[in-house]
C-alpha cells in the first residue's frame, strides 16, 4: 500500500525556519519531522512512500539520499499547488481500485495504523480521517457515531474533534479533486461528508502538529524522552 506525505507547502507560520529549509526538514531531536512520520508508518509495516514536493523540494530529496533502505518516490507537485491538487497530481502513481494512505508532512501521532486500515476496510467509505481532540484551530469535524456529517475548515469557535491527518483513501475519491487550486480540506472532503462517505477513526492518544515555533519546541522537548510518544 502506498503512503502519500504532503510536503510541498511554504510553512509561513514558522517562517523563521522555513526561509532556509522546507518545513518537513525542520528537526525534531536528531531527525527532520518528515523522517519521524516515515518511521511511524514503517513501525506498522508500511514501506512504500510517495512524498509530494513543492517549496524547496530539492532539499528534501537531497537529504533523504543517504537513506538507501527507504523506498521513497519524490514527486514535484508544483510550487503553488494546493493540498488537493498535489494529491491529484499523484494519481498516475497509484493503482486503480485500491486504497492508499495520506498524511501531512508536519504532524506526528501514535495512532494505530493497522487498526485505522482495518476500520476503513470494514466500512464502505471513500475516505477515513483520523479524528483527534487538540485546541480548536484546525479543520473541524461534526460526527454522528463514526460518520463525518460535516467538514469545516479552521473555524476558531469550533471545539471537539478535528482533522488529525493520517487518512485512508479510496482511489475513487480522486474524482472529487478538480485541479491544482483545490484544497483537500474544502470541496473534496466536504462533498464526501455530505454523501456520507467520509468516516472518522477516533484517536484519543498522542497527536501533535508542528504549525508554529511553540509546537516545534514542544515536540523537541518530547523527542529527548527515552520513549518518544509518537513511536510508542
Amino acid at each position: 500500500m502506498e503512503v502519500i506525505i504532503l510536503a510541498g507547502g511554504y510553512g509561513t507560520r514558522i517562517s523563521e525556519y522555513t526561509k532556509r529549509i522546507p518545513k518537513p526538514l525542520i528537526k525534531i531531536g536528531k531527525h527532520p519531522i518528515l523522517y519521524h512520520i516515515i518511521m511511524i508508518y514503517k513501525k506498522y509495516g508500511f514501506n512504500n512512500f510517495i512524498v509530494a514536493l513543492g517549496y524547496k523540494g530539492n532539499l528534501i530529496k537531497r537529504y533523504f539520499k543517504k537513506y538507501k533502505n527507504l523506498k521513497i518516490k519524490f514527486i514535484n507537485t508544483g510550487l503553488r499547488t494546493m493540498t488537493g491538487g498535489r494529491l491529484r497530481r499523484l494519481k498516475k502513481y497509484l493503482s486503480p481500485n485500491t486504497n492508499f494512505m495520506l498524511t501531512y508532512g508536519d504532524g506526528v501521532s501514535n495512532v494505530n495504523l493497522k487498526k485505522l486500515l482495518k476500520f476503513h476496510n470494514n466500512n464502505n467509505n471513500l475516505v477515513t480521517v483520523t479524528a483527534v481532540k487538540p485546541p480548536a484551530r484546525f479543520g473541524a469535524l461534526t460526527l454522528r457515531g463514526n460518520k463525518v456529517i460535516q467538514f469545516r475548515e479552521k473555524l476558531d469557535k469550533d471545539s471537539g474533534w478535528i482533522n488529525g491527518g493520517f487518512f485512508v483513501m479510496s482511489y475513487n475519491f480522486l474524482k472529487y479533486i478538480k485541479g491544482d487550486n483545490t484544497y483537500l480540506e474544502k470541496s473534496p472532503l466536504q462533498i464526501v461528508a455530505k454523501i456520507k462517505k467520509l468516516a472518522a477513526f477516533k484517536h484519543r492518544g498522542f497527536w501533535q502538529c508542528m504549525d508554529t515555533k511553540r509546537d516545534m519546541d514542544k515536540l523537541n522537548q518530547l523527542a529527548i524522552l527515552k520513549k518518544i510518544p509518537w513511536l510508542i
